[in-house]
């Protein structure tokens, strides 16, 4: 029951239900609503005129007809008033209300635009933790999987993210010969000069102590094989006192992927379960290792850190600097068009 920051267009994405940011009316408007409208076709407006409309904070749902999505779940946000008007209350029953209708339908994924950040002017920083928040207080305590897309649209998305708080040591204006591009023009959310001094490291700090053991003989190493991925894994949850579900979720991942690594767990088959590079990274970070049992894990799992890689070098330098918050690292992958972490559903 992953959840994923992404930047798309909305209305071409191939998800169960996509998230209306309407207005009271539903019966079209500007911004999202107004491009939802004409994705979809006029039969989307007809079936909202029987609908009477919608309160603000509450959501309905109708057909997606010429959408990719299934399902459109149309809410209502509040309109920003200084915020003592209500409006971190309405705003998270917009995000619970579209929830509930998509798991009442039986969606295996929905995406949501971030609801009242327009023209409706609920600031953007506090919209992205209020939606952030409640997606995943309602992720923690549901049974079911299903993937959540926070859709952001275009380049800029200045505003949306405070990296900056608590990263003071790393983020500062862009490195451009480091990685070529100023990331979205977004203020603030550029590596900073530190990340290049960590990246002059002399060279034997980067060799992993593991991979300097010499192979004396083949035939005995493949008859004896080292620890699993999936073995690692486990005995750090037991070690840390961590329950499983709390550690997959903190890795962003699903159950069923978390169910392959339990029960591959201790096989002494040297092909066994093989995780993606982004799964073998979540669970460094959801287990907070430290950097060179980081590295021994995606070892494990048949990795390295690349320091040609820029995912790679955010990933690294976030786990040396003990930032262990997926979704915040994340965010950082995401402001540098980076693949971000964790594993699909469906």
């Amino acid at each position: 029951m992953p959840l994923f920051i992404i930047n798309d267009d909305i209305t071409k994405l191939k998800v169960d239900a996509i998230v209306n940011a309407a207005n009271n009316s539903l019966l079209g408007g500007g911004g999202v609503d107004g491009c939802i409208h004409r994705a979809a076709g006029p039969e989307l407006l007809k079936e909202c005129k029987t609908l009477n409309g919608c309160e603000t904070g509450d959501a309905k749902i109708t057909k997606g007809y010429k959408l990719p999505a299934k399902y459109v779940i149309h809410t209502v946000g509040p309109i920003w008033r200084g915020g003592k008007n209500g409006e971190e209350k309405l705003l998270t029953s917009c995000y619970n209300r579209s929830l509930h209708l998509a798991i009442e339908n039986k969606c295996e994924s929905i995406a949501f635009p971030m609801i009242s950040a327009g023209v409706y002017g609920y600031p953007k920083y506090e919209a992205m933790q209020v939606a952030k928040k409640t997606i995943n207080n309602f992720l923690d305590k549901l049974e079911d999987d299903i993937d959540v897309y926070l859709v952001l649209f275009g380049n800029d998305i200045s505003g949306f993210f405070d990296i900056e708080d608590g990263l003071n040591d790393y983020l500062i204006d862009s490195v451009p010969n480091l990685f070529g591009y100023t990331s979205y023009g977004v203020s603030g959310l550029s590596m900073a000069g530190a990340v290049v001094n960590y990246l002059c490291k002399s060279a034997s700090d980067k060799i992993s102590q593991s991979t300097s053991k010499k192979i004396a003989n083949l035939g005995e190493v493949l008859n004896s094989p080292d620890e699993s991925f999936s073995s690692m894994v486990m005995r750090k949850i037991k070690e840390s006192g961590m329950n499983e579900v709390a550690c997959y979720k903190a890795a962003n991942v699903n159950k069923q992927i978390f169910s392959k690594i339990r029960s591959s767990a201790g096989e002494s088959d040297i092909e066994n379960y093989r995780p993606t590079k982004s799964t073998a990274m979540s669970f460094a970070l959801a287990l907070r290792l430290p950097l060179n049992e980081s590295k021994e894990l995606l070892e494990k799992a048949g990795y390295a850190f690349s320091r040609s890689d820029k995912a790679d070098i955010i990933v690294e330098y976030c786990i040396e600097n003990r930032i262990y918050d997926v979704l915040r690292v994340n965010e950082i992958l995401f402001s540098y068009k980076q693949p971000i972490l964790g594993s699909k559903c469906h």
